[in-house]
């Protein structure tokens, strides 16, 4: 895991959650088809042919006005969040910003860690909460933003730490932030509409049909139901392949940062069983362990912790319960 493999890894990565991003465009599309199969028969005043062909018709003439509104919805929801998105979260964990003086330890291993590579020093946060997890957020070089809670402050020695400091600021040198950011601002969006089209199926998505066409109008509703589902369903799995790849790539980061793969093993063997932390599943996604998987673990954002250690002791010749210690801070 030297560092030319590491950029090679980090560019292949880069590149294929691009091709993921690129996907969202094509989802929205879907979704807004599914709305106009439940909104084709309002306000157009335009007569189709007979049966499903002419539902489907109606559908397809009144798509593009539907993804209009949807992406014009969608532009508006990621420009509130591309701005708000770091108070949003800091809400949902209870997060507040700490200076050298309140934390200094935390600080000085953060800054030097930056220092070795000619980054900008990110905001600094903790979580006063006694289980073990960190995460880094932000958007931009002025948002980015490294958390901590305080029980892995409390828990884990100098070393382990400076280790865990490095895994997301790992995330932040190979822009995992960024796109696992977005990718959570779009998954949103995705919520939203699939909640609105769900109400306006069962609140009032036959009623305003006519009688012959209310036996057409329940299989256009489980159709639109059944687009939605696809949809959000595939925007999930592209927020999943962007998070799960990448804490490999964390992990590999922190060890050619800090030159101490035993501290990232021993760092993850204490954080492991001790995670749980209350916040948004967004927000659970971005951190170093996210123990919540649905379906035994075929919708889990990050690879077991297990794998993770099998990993650095693999390609980044660490090993276990070695004690390991850091190069003290200057």
């Amino acid at each position: 895991m030297g560092a030319a493999g590491l950029r090679t890894h980090i560019w292949n990565n880069n590149l294929k959650s691009i091709l993921l991003l690129a996907g969202f465009p094509f989802l929205i599309l879907l979704l807004a088809f599914a709305a106009a199969l439940v909104f084709s028969d309002f306000g157009d005043g335009i007569s189709y042919g007979p049966g499903l062909g002419g539902e489907f018709e109606r559908a397809l003439d009144n798509w593009p006005q539907m993804a209009l509104f949807s992406l014009i919805a969608a532009g508006i929801w990621f420009v509130i969040a591309w701005f708000g998105h770091q108070a949003m979260i800091d809400m949902s964990t209870g997060a507040h910003s700490v200076t050298r003086q309140e934390e200094p330890e935390l600080y000085n291993l953060l800054e030097n860690l930056c220092i070795s590579r000619g980054l900008s020093m990110p905001k600094l946060k903790v979580i006063e909460s006694p289980v073990l997890n960190a995460y880094a957020s932000g958007l931009t070089e002025k948002q980015y933003t490294v958390t901590v809670t305080r029980g892995l402050m409390q828990r884990l020695n100098r070393s382990e730490l400076e280790a865990v400091l490095a895994h997301e600021l790992s995330h932040i040198i190979h822009r995992d932030v960024r796109l696992l950011v977005i990718s959570v601002i779009f998954v949103g969006i995705f919520s939203f509409v699939a909640q609105i089209l769900f109400r306006s199926l069962f609140w009032g998505g036959i009623g305003g049909r006519s009688t012959g066409r209310r036996g057409n109008a329940m299989l256009l509703m489980l159709i639109a139901i059944a687009i939605v589902a696809v949809a959000y369903a595939l925007a999930i799995a592209i927020r999943f392949a962007l998070s799960r790849k990448r804490e490999y790539m964390a992990d590999a980061g922190a060890v050619d940062l800090t030159r101490n793969p035993d501290a990232m093993i021993s760092a993850l063997e204490k954080i492991s069983g001790n995670a749980e932390l209350e916040a948004p599943d967004g927000v659970r996604e971005m951190m170093i362990e996210n123990p919540t998987a649905g379906l035994a673990g075929l919708f889990a954002t990050h690879p077991p912790i297990e794998k993770r250690i099998e990993a650095l002791i693999q390609y980044a010749g660490g090993e276990r319960n070695r004690g390991a210690t850091s190069v003290p801070v200057i």
